[in-house]
């Protein structure tokens, strides 16, 4: 592609160079750098790729975008000048790749809670309507039945837009994905068509990265600001912050709600370990998942789904048929009677909100016996909290590691600590190995009781010292209930 056409729509302050060279590739990675590249410069939160603008240039790069230009420029490289490389990084990957998003109906799904759970759904809710659909998420990214390994929440611009062509090409007519508020902040979604916005919820998490809690609902609301008229903003509105999401939205302002005056409404009837019976606009249904979280996680899928002009008993009797998302309260059983329940959950609201619905579903005299532990190199705020949560809703709580990454589980686990009351200190273990901690709670549990292992979900490895090493919360727990 010629540059100057790769520039379209694309703010440059200032060109040195012709416009008119051949564009083989766009890169922010120098050590992707190839003859014929595009480099863009990006500020980020480990490095700065303007300190290898002179190596990609002598590493054949045709162009490079950078918010300063060198002292220096190599004969026959065009240097772009811009404002926020970031984000234009964004629009010249949307341009090579010939913005996919326009040409399939991209729905994005952002929130503290549930994003997986909601953009799963709605992929297994469209596939099972019958519709070729791509999903991009924490867990896997999937182009139909084809499954890709998924590195983060929301892939880079450059990824994400070869993701998306991909899915054009293969015939995909939806694509649902996680927005994570980093990516907004970081412009990795820069330049996309977004069909419609779905917002969770917002709770206690990533200030390690956002500062303050301000920041962090700013940068969920800036994706719906960024709306145009022909999507929809659908919003939780029983969530405090969920009417602030559609403040200053172009799209089509809607909400949904358990407890609220909203466009879609829901209640939930009878819970179960294996389900629930849901009333959704007047009409009941039966789910595969547990808990007033999931309700409000099925009613944000029919109430986009509604928007995207499908038929509501379709619809309806299609969320009766599908499952949710791996590692989100997957249930498994010993022989002896146990209910072992392995979720995701890693804030303090989502750990609330399991140990609040396995409370709801237990019976006489069931203990209830958490395993949970905080991540390394993440929100520390959050680690007391999480202590203090899981000792609020269980009869026993066990504090291990979850990913200690490059921190020392032994300090990690003294701050839980820290979030333990006085009169709950008897019930509170800490084992820093996870898995004999998954052992003792089996062990300490009688038939009848229910575990919870907490933090990893669907995660198949426990990441120590920068070395991922094979690890998965549900196989542990089963091959303890066979050990019993």
């Amino acid at each position: 592609m010629i540059l100057k056409e790769l520039l379209h729509a694309v703010p440059v302050i200032q060109v040195e160079g012709s416009l008119e060279v051949e564009i083989a590739s766009v890169c922010f990675d120098s050590r992707e750098v190839k003859d014929g590249a595009l480099f863009v410069a990006v500020r980020g939160v480990h490095t700065d790729g303007h300190l290898f603008v002179d190596k990609v240039g002598a590493a054949g790069a045709a162009a490079i975008v950078v918010e300063e230009l060198p002292a220096e420029m190599l004969e026959g490289v065009t240097y772009l000048l811009v404002n926020d490389s970031a984000y234009v990084l964004g629009l010249v990957a949307g341009n090579f790749y010939g913005n996919p998003s326009k040409d399939l109906k991209l729905v994005g799904v952002t929130g503290t809670n549930g994003k997986t759970t909601v953009a799963t759904l709605l992929f297994n809710l469209f596939d099972h309507l019958g519709y070729q659909v791509g999903l991009l998420s924490t867990v896997e990214n999937r182009i139909g039945d084809r499954i890709i390994p998924a590195t983060h929440t929301t892939p880079d611009p450059v990824a994400l837009n070869q993701l998306l062509r991909e899915m054009v090409e293969e015939g995909c007519d939806y694509c649902f994905m996680e927005v994570s508020s980093h990516a907004v902040v970081q412009q990795r979604i820069a330049g996309l068509r977004f069909a419609g916005g779905i917002f969770t919820n917002i709770t206690h998490d990533h200030l390690d990265f956002h500062k303050t809690f301000s920041n962090y609902i700013k940068a969920k609301k800036c994706f719906f600001d960024e709306l145009d008229r022909y999507a929809f903003a659908l919003t939780n509105i029983d969530d405090k912050n969920g009417a602030v999401m559609l403040q200053n939205t172009f799209g089509h302002r809607k909400t949904y709600g358990l407890q609220s005056m909203a466009d879609f409404k829901a209640k939930v009837i009878e819970s179960h370990f294996d389900g629930m019976l849901l009333q959704i606009d007047g009409q009941e249904v039966w789910v595969k998942l547990v808990g007033g979280f999931n309700a409000y996680n099925i009613l944000a899928v029919y109430g986009a789904a509604i928007l995207l002009e499908q038929e509501t008993l379709k619809v309806l009797t299609a969320l009766s048929e599908i499952t949710g998302a791996e590692g989100r309260f997957e249930t498994v059983r010993s022989a002896k009677g146990i209910v072992g329940v392995v979720d995701y959950a890693h804030t303090p609201d989502a750990v609330e909100n399991v140990l609040e619905t396995i409370q709801q579903l237990r019976t006489g005299t069931q203990q209830i016996i958490t395993v949970l532990g905080c991540g390394g190199d993440r929100d520390r705020t959050k680690r007391p909290e999480m202590a203090k949560v899981a000792l609020k809703y269980s009869d026993k709580v066990i504090i291990t590691s979850d990913n200690p990454r490059t921190e020392d589980p032994l300090a990690i686990i003294k701050e839980m600590e820290a979030g333990i009351p006085a009169d709950k200190k008897k019930n509170t273990f800490s084992i820093s190995d996870r898995r004999e901690a998954i052992r003792a709670a089996c062990h300490l549990a009688s038939p009848g009781d229910i575990v919870l292992i907490a933090g990893k979900g669907h995660e198949k490895y426990q990441e120590i010292n920068g070395v991922r090493h094979h690890f998965d919360d549900r196989e542990e727990l089963e091959n303890t209930f066979n050990e019993q």
